[in-house]
């Protein structure tokens, strides 16, 4: 047979859908043509404006049904008669969401039942030469999963379904406390037709770099069907030009070829503002005895050492919870990424560009995929190896007690692997973790639990997933990469519980959740590295008018389309909490929108700010990381997020950015209270300490000179001083330690503090400002602001404009104070006059 050339065409042209029975949307027998493969229902029905944007108003709950129907379907594809004439004939499904029954040729090939798994089905046998028939039937997921619940148990879990536990599909598409209940279904990945007399089936590239720096690089691959055959290996720089290579490796059904690099000889990519993002490239050829080409690969790579570091502290008690790259240790300054959509097929790499630019230009450089989503389209990875963003990967199970019975542990295993290996080339994942909290609902259940049991195969007990996060996921991720394994997220280990604040990575939940602590408390609610923690915020407010659709009757906070959008347990009372704790607010929509907006800036800074000082240089990385919840929303809704769906950044988004600038500085004011008679309550004196810090995540030293300015907001006295001082390489730096200027001592509390701000500002020799930071008394609620004048002290800034066309501002929510000028730029203002709100401004 002459050698055929290993091809792979998409089959993506010609299909149809039709609800199967019918109903009032879709008609019986009706087949609807789709307007973009792959796809799923929902999209493909508001295509055809067939049913209401679920994304607006109550929407969401006329679509139920689209997740309980049953779907199909197909299309035709022609097949060449070289096509035919190849010794394989493969089709290839990369995801079916999720429950689902293919035929060729009116043949069954395939049953497929989880969303992350990709299928391979050989159909030699069943192709034909011209016409082929595809069809694809979708059953319900939410009403298998309920079937498949009956037969087994039902689980604990927190958000959705408990259904959800059973089904191998994104749980968030059953609701969560900031998503809304779409139970997408359909063929959401491409489909493929691959010919080939031999293929290269798998690609395993492991590059080992120890403490010199020095590259050993094995490439190993595999044949499909073993082939004699030769094979050339090629590492190729980012200009193209050949770094290193081999040609003529003998291969039957595999081969190998290691190459080994000195440090010098190839560039080392690094996380944004470390070094650069160098991307190689390795090529594969594979050659018969009559050296006709069968197939041709090419993976992306870089080189990195990368290291989760858990080493003991110097001082305190615990160990470290870091990240090495290259032997610099990093501090994480990031976010939490949940599906940016509710309909993934509608992400394009465009939008996943957008969403990660935004990350960066935030200063951020890290990501977390969380685990009751997806694992992400390639595009999203590649992305961030260019970038230069770290990614924490879940697997993709989330606040649940997840089942772990025969069948559900294959699907799992051949998942995990799967995913392994697709992912395990990308530089910018240096950590995989087992689940999302399924420990915390484990600890909160008072489930089997013992942490010191090390041995157990746990799948028999009332928290049988410890067998699916503590024996399979490891020992796939062990197998197929080299990839640091974490059991959960968050995951103490050593014994400890979740929520121990000396090990491991922390979920810190007790502002916002929890015991519900003031945000000032952030310092002393730390972890070695905080991997959730939040506020919520509305939306801009163009994005609030979008899901009103218009309805001005619902145009206020407690409206039953606001509550529709907001899906977090208890959000009224938590919202007002910390609202009337610390502002005088009203419930105008307007007003209402800027002030949770300031809240949850000023709350999102604050922690960013005071973790950082925790940042202390070698043996004293008390905190090494810290990753909002969230960037992202997956529709237009108010939630934790700091960008909203649209793209449209939240004035916490910029509070973060000046917090993760490369120099920053920080204060906090503390009130002392001393009882020179230890018997009285009466007799005391309180004094307010004032500390300043500066940070550094250069790898040089700085010198620089701080200045600190203090403003009495109801009189002319102004104090400033200034002092010359080196900040530590990638460390903070403990500047200042007084009275806090202006504020006497107290002996009554009857006596009013002053309204003292104080100004912080870090200055290189030519005078520009590395980094700036006022510190204003709280709660704010306290203060009565002057009326506005550039002479005082302006408290968080907040510009907009009229209409609906947005503008793209470069920083928000500032604090202005005299003889600080900045300069905010933007694009799209197009002559439109700029609105101005800020505390005090009179419309609270």
């Amino acid at each position: 047979m002459p050698s055929v050339t290993a091809t792979s065409r998409p089959v993506n042209e010609g299909w149809k859908f039709t609800h199967v029975g019918g109903g009032e949307v879709v008609k019986k027998d009706e087949w609807i043509s789709v307007k973009k493969f792959p796809t799923t229902v929902h999209v493909e029905l508001l295509e055809e404006k067939r049913i209401p944007d679920p994304f607006i108003g109550l929407n969401e709950w006329d679509v139920q049904w689209i997740g309980e129907a049953e779907w199909s379907f197909k299309t035709e594809f022609s097949v060449a008669d070289e096509e035919a004439s190849a010794s394989n004939a493969d089709l290839v499904f990369d995801g079916l969401d999720t429950f689902a029954t293919v035929l060729l040729n009116g043949k069954e090939i395939l049953q497929a039942n989880n969303q992350f798994v990709a299928h391979r089905v050989p159909v030699k046998d069943t192709l034909k030469s011209g016409t082929n028939e595809l069809v694809i039937n979708f059953a319900s997921a939410f009403r298998q999963g309920r079937e498949i619940e009956k037969q087994h148990e039902k689980l604990h879990l927190w958000n959705g379904d408990s259904s959800r536990l059973h089904v191998r599909k994104a749980q968030y598409n059953y609701g969560w406390d900031w998503g809304p209940v779409l139970m997408t279904v359909g063929p959401w990945k491409p489909i493929y037709l691959e010919t080939y007399n031999a293929r290269i089936s798998d690609i395993d590239i492991r590059i080992d770099i120890p403490g010199n720096l020095t590259a050993h690089v094995d490439v190993q691959f595999t044949l499909d069907p073993p082939t004699k055959a030769k094979a050339s290996v090629t590492i190729k720089k980012p200009n193209g030009n050949v770094l290193i290579g081999g040609t003529n490796i003998p291969v039957t059904d595999s081969g190998v070829a290691k190459f080994k690099l000195s440090r010098g000889v190839y560039d080392a990519w690094y996380p944004v503002g470390y070094g650069g993002q160098p991307i190689h490239a390795v090529e594969i050829e594979i050659a018969d005895e009559q050296q006709n080409v069968l197939d041709s690969k090419s993976q992306k790579i870089a080189f990195r050492r990368a290291r989760v570091v858990q080493d003991e502290l110097i001082d305190q008690e615990g160990r470290t919870f870091l990240f090495e790259i290259n032997n610099v240790r990093i501090f994480c300054g990031g976010s939490n990424w949940i599906p940016a959509d509710s309909f993934l097929t509608t992400m394009t790499p465009d939008r996943y560009r957008a969403w990660l630019r935004l990350l960066v230009n935030g200063n951020q450089n890290m990501i977390r995929v969380w685990g009751g989503g997806v694992y992400e389209a390639d595009a999203f990875y590649d992305i961030c190896d260019e970038l230069g963003i770290l990614v924490w990967q879940d697997f993709m199970f989330g606040c649940g007690q997840y089942p772990a019975y025969d069948s559900f542990l294959k699907s799992v295993e051949i998942e995990a692997e799967q995913n392994v290996k697709r992912l395990r080339h990308h530089p910018s994942v240096v950590i995989l973790a087992g689940n999302n909290e399924d420990y915390q609902v484990a600890e909160s259940y008072k489930l089997d639990l013992d942490y010191s049991d090390e041995t157990s195969d746990f799948r028999k007990t009332n928290f049988p997933a410890r067998h699916i996060y503590e024996r399979l996921l490891p020992s796939v991720v062990e197998k197929f990469s080299n990839i640091h394994y974490h059991r959960s997220s968050p995951y103490s280990g050593f014994g400890k519980p979740t929520t121990d604040k000396t090990y491991g990575d922390l979920h810190q939940w007790n502002v916002w959740h929890g015991s519900q602590e003031p945000w000032h408390n952030w310092d002393i609610l730390a972890g070695r590295f905080v991997s959730e923690f939040g506020m919520e915020g509305y939306p801009n407010i163009r994005t609030v008018d979008y899901w009103l659709g218009g309805n001005k009757e619902e145009r206020y906070p407690q409206s039953r389309t606001m509550n529709n959008h907001n899906k977090a347990d208890g959000f009224e009372r938590r919202l007002e909490l910390y609202l009337v704790e610390n502002f005088k607010h009203s419930f105008e929509i307007e007003s209402y929108v800027y002030y949770t907006q300031i809240m949850q800036a000023e709350t999102l800074a604050s922690a960013y700010r005071l973790w950082r000082r925790n940042w202390k240089g070698k043996g004293r990385e008390y905190t090494a990381g810290a990753l909002v919840w969230q960037i992202n929303d997956c529709w237009p809704v108010t939630s934790w997020a700091i960008v909203d769906y649209f793209l449209r950044p939240k004035p916490a988004y910029f509070t973060i950015k000046r917090e993760l600038k490369p120099f920053t500085v920080g204060m906090t004011r503390k009130e002392k209270k001393t009882f020179p008679d230890e018997l009285s309550a009466a007799v005391f004196t309180i004094e307010t300490v004032l500390e300043v810090w500066g940070t550094n995540s250069t790898l040089s030293e700085k010198q620089a000179t701080l200045e600190v300015t203090s403003f009495d907001l109801h009189s002319d006295w102004t104090d400033t001083w200034t002092k010359n001082i080196v900040l530590a390489p990638n460390s903070s730096t403990e500047l200042f330690k007084g009275d806090l200027p202006g504020q006497p001592k107290r002996t009554k509390l009857s006596e009013i503090p002053k309204t003292i701000i104080v100004s912080a500002r870090l200055l290189d020799k030519s005078g520009k400002v590395l980094g700036r930071y006022s510190n204003w008394p709280e709660p704010f609620k306290y203060i009565t602001f002057p009326d506005l004048s550039t002479a005082k002290p302006i408290k968080g800034i907040i510009l907009d404009v009229e209409g609906e066309e947005d503008v793209v501002w470069g920083d928000q929510a500032i604090d202005l104070v005299p003889g600080d000028p900045q300069v905010i730029t933007t694009v799209g203002l197009k002559g439109r006059e700029v609105k101005v709100r800020f505390l005090g401004d009179g419309t609270a």
